[in-house]
């Protein structure tokens, strides 16, 4: 079995998305971690569709 590229961990204020390839944290913090993003990461993890997701909460931020 191969180990998942992106995974979602918990850290002290939310999630964050963690790059087992790269080794190192991917995107933003979260409070809390969106349905659909942890759907994806649990999912086929497209880095298309994460990237996607992720604009899509980062501009809600805002």
């Amino acid at each position: 079995m191969s180990k998942r590229r992106y995974v979602a961990r918990g850290v002290p204020g939310g999630y964050r998305i963690w790059d087992n390839k790269g080794r190192r944290w991917w995107g933003d913090l979260y409070e809390h971690c969106p349905d659909d993003l942890l759907a994806e990461l649990n999912g086929h993890a497209s880095p298309e569709k994460i990237t996607a997701l992720l604009k899509r909460y980062r501009a809600l931020k805002r």
